[in-house]
């Protein structure tokens, strides 16, 4: 189908509330680009507006190009996924060697991580320093039994970036350039932070606390980090790689399943990760995802001839949070499934309007007119803090009412509508929000505290 207007008039929705400067976007669509399209501005300093030469950092969505290349070497035979990763790199501590590339791959090695979460700083003494955090990471205690359990690491791929050098016999951003970039024609895609000079480089921004302006991001990727993150591209190369990889120019049709294939923990439950590529399991309609920085995000759906690339330059946009909504344009039974994001983009719309009364009927209607799923509680959730942060109290009210209406059972909506009714200055309604909170969820601190401030508890 031809999404023309409707879709480009919700992706400049989405970007006036997500306050996105820049925004690539590409559809592909049974191996040929079918949408291409550039919003917004590269530069916020030098007002440059996006063009389809602008590059964008894609953050850990290398991590897609790592499994990729983890599987070309398994295609020749010098990786086997089951084995232990000390059968390949020697010196590691005792009880790393057990883990196999599969737990690396898809993050249930129960590995220390070498970035600390809470910093984004490298571990031990020198944050800075590439090989004392290495040596750092090994001194410390694993946090689980390989395989037992899932946990975002990044020491997970430095040792994929190890393994990938050694098997292969050169450096790994040289491999990723020789077999994926070259191969797939991504003539200006590269490694690289905010120290190189990358020519058409899209400048990296983050809200200022409070949503009021930008900030910009200084992007720091080690170069022993680069197999987890530190790609630029834009989503025309990014497409062309996706193409290459599903037409078997970069791996043969068994050896793409066997990449997106979902696996499993110890236990039988399934893991969120494939190799090296998320998984976004459902019934039907199954995807797997490069996501980055919560700015960068691309989704193949295998069974449907689909796959959708969005690119920004804001972190915190969460652009994966708009793919599904995109995709249904294309895959109408999709829209009935996942169609919210869109049905709160025509929500906003209405009631910017005519007003927010009665924000469940006319959502009704929206529904039964597109064929859409209702929007997700944190859809709600997210628009609701929008409007508080613009002094908007009594539309945040409204907007939050119609996310316990449909999701009655959710502790944050009745934590968020209690904060709304607060800032309005409507105690005893906060109060009584606030309580309904605390019965779905006892451990919410948030709700003990404000109770106890209004001299409620």
């Amino acid at each position: 189908m031809d999404a023309g207007q409707p879709l480009a008039a919700f992706l400049q929705d989405e970007m006036r509330e997500r306050q996105i400067p820049g925004l690539q976007i590409a559809v592909i669509q049974r191996g040929k680009v079918v949408l291409a399209r550039n919003f917004g501005l590269a530069s916020l300093q030098y007002q440059v507006p996006v063009t389809d030469a602008s590059l964008f950092s894609i953050n850990s969505a290398t991590k897609a190009f790592a499994g990729v290349a983890v599987m070309q070497l398994v295609q020749e035979g010098k990786v086997d996924l089951a084995a232990p990763i000390g059968q390949y790199l020697t010196g590691l501590p005792v009880a790393w060697q057990a883990v196999t590339v599969t737990q690396l791959l898809n993050h249930t090695s129960g590995l220390p991580d070498v970035l600390d979460q809470r910093s984004g700083k490298l571990v031990g003494p020198q944050p800075d320093d590439a090989a004392a955090a290495w040596t750092a990471v090994q001194a410390l205690p694993v946090e689980a039994q390989p395989g037992q359990r899932y946990r975002y690491n990044q020491t997970n791929y430095v040792l994929l970036a190890q393994l990938i050098e050694r098997q292969s016999g050169q450096p790994f951003t040289a491999f990723i350039q020789h077999r994926q970039f070259e191969a797939a024609g991504m003539r200006h895609s590269g490694f690289g932070d905010a120290k190189d000079v990358i020519v058409n480089k899209a400048s990296s921004y983050v809200l200022d606390r409070g949503g009021n302006g930008y900030r910009n991001v200084i992007e720091d990727f080690p170069v022993f980090m680069r197999a987890g993150a530190g790609i630029n591209s834009n989503v025309g190369e990014l497409a062309n790689w996706l193409i290459a990889l599903q037409s078997g120019r970069l791996l043969a049709p068994a050896s793409v399943e066997r990449l997106w294939q979902p696996t499993s923990l110890n236990d039988g439950k399934p893991a969120p990760w494939a190799l090296g590529w998320p998984t976004i399991g459902r019934d039907a309609h199954r995807a797997v995802a490069g996501i980055g920085g919560a700015r960068s995000a691309f989704y193949v759906y295998p069974d449907d001839g689909l796959a959708v690339i969005i690119l920004s330059n804001l972190a915190g946009a969460q652009p994966e949070q708009l793919i599904d909504t995109v995709a249904g344009f294309y895959l109408p039974v999709l829209r009935q499934q996942r169609g919210g994001a869109y049905a709160a983009h025509l929500l906003r719309k209405q009631a910017a309007d005519s007003g927010f009364d009665g924000l469940e009927r006319k959502l009704a209607a929206i529904r039964r007119q597109h064929g859409l799923s209702a929007p997700t509680e944190d859809d709600l959730n997210a628009w609701g803090y929008r409007l508080l942060g613009r002094q908007q109290p009594k539309q945040a009210i409204a907007v939050f009412q119609l996310g316990v209406q449909l999701y009655p059972q959710g502790a944050n909506g009745h934590d968020s509508l209690a904060e709304a009714y607060e800032a309005d200055g409507a105690t005893a309604l906060a109060v009584t929000h606030y309580r309904r909170s605390l019965e779905l969820d006892p451990g919410n601190t948030h709700a003990t505290g404000r109770l106890r401030a209004l001299g409620a508890n």
